[in-house]
């Protein structure tokens, strides 16, 4: 269930990244049933395609595609580029693209840091600067999704980590900058939630069952979350019926964050310390 009605995003024009898969393929398909046409950004082309068509199924209406790597700054001036150049002006902006990485202190390395930092901060202050002054024509706002690891420590993802208490802390600076422009600027924090994410990070289908296992004693109820469940806050915190939240960053995580930390063994369930992150 949509967490806005039919219908709230309409004559809205939205530009979200990492639209390719996972939660931004989700709330792209959902951005476009609640009337929102959409500027869609990620670097796989054919993944891209087929959640274009998916989202003009919705409302009939072909998104615009916009591949490209967001590391690249290049990149990222054509990807923002080509969305205001089509519709004029920008309502929304999800910054979504992600990646994750496994490895603490002692296993992390420089090149990792930097991947991490460049894909998960730094394109993201990239995109929003360029979003700023189109936002303020259009009194417009900002989700980013961030992570519980924006919001809790955990061990054996510490670059990960770095970057999502990065994304909170500039959530809620960008926040307080774009205040008087009535600009709103708001985070989601997910817990786990079931993509490919962490495959691509490395876990094999053994390991990646064995984590999401593990979501039912990590999470207070009991259970992982579907992509679905956090387009639904995204797309909430980008209608007016949030029209008076700024700064926030909203757990969307079972209830993950209230918990103690878990007195698991750290190779409990077959889960190596590595994989006991959560989204």
């Amino acid at each position: 269930m949509a967490a806005v009605a039919k219908g709230s995003l309409a004559g809205k024009v939205a530009l979200i990244t990492g639209a390719s898969s996972g939660i931004g393929a989700v709330t792209a398909v959902l951005f476009s049933r609640l009337g929102a046409q959409l500027a869609l950004t990620g670097r796989n082309e054919a993944n891209l395609k087929a959640v274009g068509e998916k989202c003009q199924k919705e409302n009939g209406v072909k998104p615009v595609l916009l591949v490209g790597d967001l590391t690249k700054e290049a990149d990222t001036e054509k990807v923002f580029k080509g969305a205001v150049d089509h519709f004029g002006k920008l309502n929304i902006l999800v910054n979504n693209a992600g990646i994750i990485a496994l490895g603490g202190i002692t296993t992390a390395t420089l090149e990792q840091y930097d991947r991490l930092m460049n894909t998960n901060v730094r394109s993201m202050f990239h995109l929003t600067q360029l979003a700023v002054p189109y936002l303020t024509e259009t009194k417009g706002n900002v989700i980013n999704v961030s992570s519980i690891n924006g919001l809790r420590a955990f061990a054996g993802v510490l670059t990960y980590s770095m970057s999502k208490h990065a994304i909170d802390a500039f959530t809620k600076c960008v926040a307080l900058d774009l205040a008087d422009k009535q600009v709103r600027v708001n985070c989601v924090n997910p817990g786990v939630t079931h993509t490919e994410l962490h495959k691509r990070a490395g876990l094999d289908d053994k390991q990646y069952e064995a984590y999401l296992k593990r979501a039912r004693y990590t999470h207070a109820l009991g259970r992982y979350a579907e992509p679905e469940e956090v387009a639904d806050c995204i797309a909430f915190l980008a209608s007016d019926m949030a029209s008076f939240i700024t700064g926030a960053s909203i757990p969307v995580d079972g209830g993950r964050h209230a918990l103690c930390p878990s007195s698991l063994s750290r190779e409990e369930g077959g889960v190596s310390a590595m994989a006991q992150h959560d989204e």
